[in-house]
């Protein structure tokens, strides 16, 4: 009897440290570092892979735990996240910040390993998340944008740690994922509206999920494109895409443009969550296309 209860308390223990850090979050966070630095490798070191990968992780788990820590109130409110570790008591406070603390230091220490830029800016990454972002949401939509900055972040410092700059390169790669947040994040603000608003979050630029957010949706998916195939007309340093590439990136947008405009047609739920989901599928599959493209040239 008692192994089964050990067992069952070590599967919940898994669970909880999973949900403190985000685990899937962080995951894809790791994935576009990756692609960044294949993007960037002239040469590439399975070392330096495996230090970002790790590096990368402590650095988004860090910032979600403090991000739970610092909602905690916010988050027991909220049908989304009430079951979260420290809401549901599960988890301490003091434990959290243990957890937020040792993966900020170890996560410094693993990427400083890479370069001290790469290091700099996952640092700067954590203090925007934590220290603006996060206490921002309950004051004002704006706080996207601020959010955008750190969620911009993972796949311009995949390309700072292969080539220890920051350059034309890293900054196309940086607003590649910048203007592709606010599609994705405000389709996920739309769907989950009643929920943020018991929470007192401001995530939507009008305040509602209405014409005006479904506008500025559309607007941004547009930009998303547009900086997404930049690469193809060969004035962004060493960040090269081919026309074959540019053509697939292409369509990809717009098929998320098409779920954009039907958002703004139908403002629904369901719209929205279609958005969402092809936003995710739209940065996965851009990131597999550039790193592709790159090395069937």
């Amino acid at each position: 009897m008692s192994y089964s209860k050990s067992s069952v308390s070590t599967a919940s223990v898994i669970t909880d440290f999973k949900e403190i850090t985000k685990m899937g979050l962080s995951l894809s966070v790791v994935f576009s570092s990756i692609a960044g630095y294949l993007l960037g490798a002239e040469t590439i070191s399975l070392t330096t892979l495996i230090l970002l990968a790790f590096g990368g992780y402590f650095m988004v788990g860090a910032s979600n735990a403090y991000n739970q820590i610092i909602e905690r109130d916010l988050d027991a409110l909220m049908d989304r996240t009430k079951n979260r570790p420290i809401p549901a008591a599960r988890m301490s406070v003091n434990t959290a910040f243990i957890i937020a603390t040792t993966f900020t230091i170890l996560g410094i220490i693993t990427l400083y390993i890479i370069n001290p830029k790469t290091a700099m800016y996952a640092a700067i990454s954590i203090f925007l998340y934590t220290s603006v972002y996060t206490p921002l949401k309950t004051k004002t939509s704006l706080s996207v944008f601020v959010g955008a900055l750190p969620g911009a972040i993972p796949f311009m410092l995949g390309w700072v740690a292969a080539r220890n700059s920051f350059g034309i390169e890293a900054g196309t790669l940086f607003a590649i994922q910048f203007f592709w947040q606010f599609p994705h994040f405000w389709s996920i603000g739309w769907f989950l509206h009643e929920d943020y608003k018991k929470g007192g979050f401001h995530m939507l630029p009008t305040g509602n999920p209405d014409k005006g957010t479904a506008v500025q949706i559309i607007m941004y998916s547009v930009w998303t494109i547009i900086v997404s195939i930049i690469p193809v007309f060969g004035f962004t340093g060493e960040l090269k895409l081919s026309i074959v590439g540019a053509i697939l990136v292409f369509i990809l947008g717009l098929v998320m443009l098409v779920y954009a405009v039907r958002l703004f047609k139908e403002r629904s739920i369901k719209a929205a969550k279609q958005l969402m989901l092809s936003s995710v599928f739209y940065i996965t599959l851009l990131q597999i296309i550039y790193v592709v493209d790159k090395f069937l040239k």
